[in-house]
């Protein structure tokens, strides 16, 4: 039952249009609240995101009421507390506020203000003719399978994953290699069937479009009225010599890569490591298998993730996750992997093609992945060359109503800044799960049009990086902001004058209120940046633009 408490140190509501103030709440150890104004109205709520507990003092508030924190980019209704941005699933809670005697109380449950978040209301009873079957069970699955239900889907749900588990949180499998199930998936058994969808653990083997069908590769068949496809992506193997017919060779995509991974490091570590591409889930990787083992990391280009983020900021990354003992091997090629002297079925080094052996008990790739869309050949859909599904805005596949594609199988027209419809595949996991929440919407009000978004991603190397937007064009200039040699920086890349991407560290919250200056068409041009302008100098006008 809610219950009346004081906040700590107020005694009158004053916040100015736009701000926002963390306050305690006394009677409860620990219990703090968020108070934020927009227009004449102040809010009461949890004082910390739901993703990963990042105090939302530090976020973002817009004048229509959007508060997005400043780690990874979730958004919330100051109004409700409901999500609006990926990647926090559960709302944060509202309490109501008022001012009394000279003070100033709020109105709530002691364990919500403690939990700093509320359960998003998905109970139902599936009722009706419509089916949803969801393929997939990565994020941008949970978004869609979830924001049905908050949105008022009463039909079937039935999402098919070929997975041994729930959804999970597959950022935390290349960051943290985190092999304990329970500590990554989403939701408990006992939450989807609170909430009448279905979880099958299966694998699709083709999907007739005209019957509106699905067959699994256990001879099962699963009717649909709507359909998305969200099977992402397979990690890329390496067609050399070596590295298919030896074992402690690895991908990472899955809970079982990584108790695979964790297994041949075993206890006492102290293992010859070679990760093969400098990619975010290669150096994500290198970072996590650093402490007790030696490292080394191979990469084509000059620096690590040159191609992405250019070569400057590429050697910051490289600085950071050397400080923990790895070491690069950078413009340098692939020869093959060479079996163990101690076991001939076991990798024992890597050779490069100018000769150098690296000594390895156990390869890692990041090397890239593809669109698992293998059970669309032969269906009727064209796939694009890289063996993705061509959408509208919508995520709607071209020629199939009521069929979606969302994220890594999906090119999609890009509508932010430099794009201009450009079609684009981005394998970001906050665009997976916001694309999801759109089909949702779509699926739910088909009536209401879909909330456009910036791709947001983040990453692990030392310190954590920060990144909004898009690069389909390409970039062609840098302005870096900040103290680069300290690795605190942000990052503007630019096509033309206009910036089209941002990276930060230790910066915040610079790529979440560029992300929102993104969308409302208002972020300054290069040429301003380069002359020292600061994002967050620039004001947020309520409309949304793109």
């Amino acid at each position: 039952m809610a219950q009346e408490y004081k906040v700590k140190g107020l005694s009158a509501l004053d916040l100015k249009n736009g701000e926002k103030r963390e306050v305690e709440v006394e009677g409860i150890e620990n219990g703090k609240v968020l108070l934020a104004r927009v227009g004449s109205t102040t809010h009461a709520m949890s004082s910390n995101c739901t993703h990963y507990g990042a105090p939302l003092k530090l976020g973002v508030l817009t004048p229509e009421g959007r508060l997005t924190c400043a780690w990874h980019g979730a958004c919330f209704n100051v109004g409700t507390g409901d999500v609006e941005d990926a990647p926090a699933l559960d709302p944060i809670a509202k309490f109501e506020v008022y001012e009394k005697s000279g003070a100033v109380y709020i109105k709530g449950e002691e364990a919500t203000i403690k939990a700093s978040r509320r359960n998003p209301n998905v109970k139902c009873t599936a009722q009706g003719q419509e089916k949803v079957v969801v393929v997939g069970g990565g994020s941008g699955a949970m978004g869609a399978v979830q924001a049905l239900r908050e949105q008022g889907f009463k039909g079937d749900i039935t999402m098919i994953s070929k997975e041994p588990n729930l959804p999970i949180d597959r950022t935390k499998l290349s960051k943290a290699l985190i092999a304990d199930k329970s500590k990554v998936e989403w939701r408990s058994q006992e939450w989807f069937d609170s909430a009448s969808i279905a979880t099958v653990s299966d694998e699709i083997k083709s999907v007739d479009f005209k019957s509106k069908t699905v067959s699994t590769k256990s001879g099962k068949s699963y009717p649909y009225t709507k359909l998305i496809l969200a099977s992402g992506g397979t990690p890329k193997a390496l067609p050399l010599p070596g590295f298919k017919d030896l074992s402690n060779v690895f991908l990472l995509r899955t809970i079982p890569d990584v108790q695979a991974i964790l297994g041949a490091v075993g206890e006492k570590k102290g293992k010859n490591v070679v990760i093969i591409g400098s990619s975010f889930i290669g150096m994500e990787v290198a970072n996590a298998l650093s402490s007790d083992n030696t490292v080394s990391v191979i990469g084509m280009e000059s620096t690590p993730l040159e191609k992405v983020m250019g070569s400057e900021v590429g050697k910051i990354f490289q600085k950071l996750v050397s400080k923990s003992g790895v070491k690069f091997y950078m413009g340098a090629s692939v020869d093959s992997a060479k079996p163990s002297e101690d076991d001939k079925s076991k990798v024992g080094s890597v050779a490069l093609k100018d000769g150098t052996s690296l000594p390895a008990d156990l390869v890692v790739l990041g090397v890239g992945v593809t669109p698992a869309t293998e059970y669309l050949q032969g269906t009727g859909i064209q796939l694009e060359k890289d063996g993705s599904v061509k959408t509208n805005e919508s995520f709607e596949v071209e020629g199939q109503a009521g069929v979606y594609a969302i994220g890594d199988i999906a090119t999609y027209p890009y509508h932010g800044p430099g794009g201009n419809g450009s079609l684009t595949r981005i394998e970001h996991w906050n665009v997976a799960q916001n694309a999801g929440r759109c089909v949702a919407a779509s699926i739910a009000k088909p009536s209401v049009a879909p909330k456009p978004f910036i791709p947001i991603f983040w990453s692990a190397m030392g310190s954590q990086l920060r990144y909004c937007g898009n690069t389909p064009n390409g970039w062609d200039e840098l302005v870096l902001q900040g103290q680069p040699d300290e690795a605190k920086f942000a990052a503007f890349y630019g096509k033309g004058d206009t910036v089209v991407a941002v990276a930060s560290m230790q910066m915040d919250p610079v790529m979440s209120q560029s992300a929102e200056l993104m969308k409302r068409n208002q972020m300054p041009s290069l040429s301003e940046l380069r002359k020292g302008k600061s994002v967050l100098d620039v004001g947020l006008p309520s409309e949304i633009k793109i």
